[in-house]
């Protein structure tokens, strides 16, 4: 099996102007979204080597309350913050083993900039969506699934 890229899009946040933007907090939806996205990842039997999250705060606890079904700690890495780039993707698919998985917890436009940029498909990531990526070597990737928040509730059994 070939190394898999996923992406979760951070769960619905407090709007723009609340407060600074690296500190939105999520929304009680938006963190029932992170708890139901990790239960579905589980439910579906997926196994991340790694998973990393933006240091925003909105991104942070949406790794940290979709990651304990998925037995595993997220950890903060800068570059998810801002800019997240196919390059950047690339990079941290060194971290994991040929048949390994990786999750990222970020932010748009970045997360459909980069499947957009490893596969050629356009994507509308919802927040508290889920993209999978199955990587061929470095060159380009196969777009894999895409859920909706809702696909995510359904799949866990809410």
């Amino acid at each position: 099996m070939p190394r898999q890229l996923w992406f979760l899009r951070h769960g619905d946040a407090e709007p723009h102007g609340t407060r600074p933007d690296a500190e939105r907090r999520l929304t009680p939806r938006g963190e029932e979204q992170s708890v139901l996205a990790g239960r579905a990842l589980a439910a579906l039997e997926c196994s991340f080597a790694h998973v990393f999250a933006s240091p925003r705060v909105r991104a942070r606890d949406t790794a940290r309350l979709a990651c304990p079904p998925l037995g595993v700690e997220p950890v903060e890495h800068d570059p998810l913050a801002r800019g997240f780039s196919r390059g950047d993707a690339l990079e941290l698919l060194l971290a994991v083993g040929p048949d390994e998985a990786l999750l990222v917890v970020g932010h748009e436009p970045d997360f459909s900039q980069v499947v957009h940029d490893l596969t050629g498909a356009r994507v509308d990531f919802k927040k508290g969506g889920v993209v999978a990526v199955r990587m061929e070597g470095t060159v380009g990737g196969e777009l894999v699934v895409a859920l909706r928040p809702r696909e995510l509730a359904r799949i866990a059994g809410a």
